[in-house]
């Protein structure tokens, strides 16, 4: 008798204008992806089930389709395709926004691509975060959600919990990002061999990007982490960490590995490496630049913790998978 697999429930909104091609494309993507885990016989992965969710009548969005039935254990994520229409006032009812906000508490991974990423930002979800859209949304997006951090040269903004791409076509980055968190790097990579489709080898040469664990169920600890991805643990202490938690620190510290499998500091670590990898295969600053903005005051200490996470030097890694051409005083 086989054994049985966990399943992850990954969700796609559906709203009116929404690129179909899009919504069709990430659930065959997930599909493939379940495919090549089952040819693996890696049977400890979990089994992706796809859902499709739709707001009628201004309504919250209700669950529509799935791809095989199974109980409801909560989305681990959920993500929001593309439009091919332009830019338009009220794309998101209050409805859709509060729901959104809902499924982000509960502890879900909220992915919005090209124009996708607006309904994220009408829900308040972007404010005071990172975020990217596509570029001729960019100067409107601006003005209207003065609060987000817009980086519309960048193509993805991974920031844990929340993920934003730039390109309409960016849907199947997403996909594979969700697949290499959940899936592992080499199932991702395979997925995008076998749909003959563009993904960074960055993940599977240094390891996954960052994946933060959400779906833990302790509200305490989800509201400490969603607010180390707004501030990028930069200049966070065991107290302060703890006061956001309303804990006693050793309450604090006993609850916070138990819910995400790592100590805070090493979730610092984590998150700030993160955030150095993206910026390093994005951008041209310097490397004693970047670790001071991740949150090194030591450029030395970045350098070892990001050796120690990824296997590579700063340097190393943007010359092997930096999509800019580094400057000299960048190295």
């Amino acid at each position: 008798m086989g054994v049985q697999r966990v399943v992850v429930e990954l969700g796609v909104l559906i709203y009116p204008g929404a690129q179909m091609a899009a919504v069709h494309g990430l659930t065959d993507l997930f599909g493939v992806a379940n495919r090549i885990a089952a040819e693996h016989q890696a049977a400890q992965l979990p089994l992706l089930r796809v859902s499709h969710w739709q707001s009628v009548d201004q309504q919250a969005p209700q669950r529509v389709c799935d791809s095989y039935p199974a109980p409801d254990a909560g989305l681990a994520a959920l993500l929001i395709p593309p439009s091919i229409a332009s830019f338009t006032d009220g794309v998101a009812p209050d409805a859709v926004s509060a729901w959104l906000r809902q499924q982000h508490a509960r502890g879900t991974i909220l992915g919005g691509v090209c124009v996708g990423s607006i309904l994220l930002a009408e829900s308040g979800l972007l404010d005071g975060r990172s975020a990217t859209t596509h570029w001729t949304s960019a100067k409107t997006f601006a003005e209207r959600y003065p609060k987000v951090k817009l980086n519309a040269d960048k193509p993805i903004v991974d920031d844990g919990d929340l993920i934003t791409t730039a390109g309409l076509m960016a849907w199947s980055e997403l996909g594979l990002r969700l697949v290499d968190r959940l899936l592992g790097p080499s199932i991702a990579t395979s997925t995008a061999r076998f749909l003959v489709i563009e993904h960074s080898d960055s993940a599977s040469a240094c390891g996954s990007n960052f994946a933060p664990i959400l779906g833990h169920g302790d509200g305490a600890i989800l509201k400490v982490q969603h607010w180390l991805q707004g501030s990028g643990a930069v200049d966070v202490s065991l107290a302060s960490m703890a006061g956001q938690a309303g804990l006693e620190e050793r309450t604090f510290l006993r609850r916070f590995r138990a819910a995400t499998g790592l100590k805070p500091t090493e979730y610092c670590q984590h998150l700030r490496v993160g955030k150095a990898r993206e910026m390093l295969e994005f951008t041209n600053g310097t490397i004693d630049h970047i670790a001071w903005t991740v949150g090194y005051q030591d450029p030395g200490a970045f350098r070892a913790t990001f050796k120690k996470i990824t296997g590579l030097a700063p340097s190393e890694y943007r010359n092997k998978f930096g999509v800019t051409p580094p400057s000299a005083s960048a190295r």
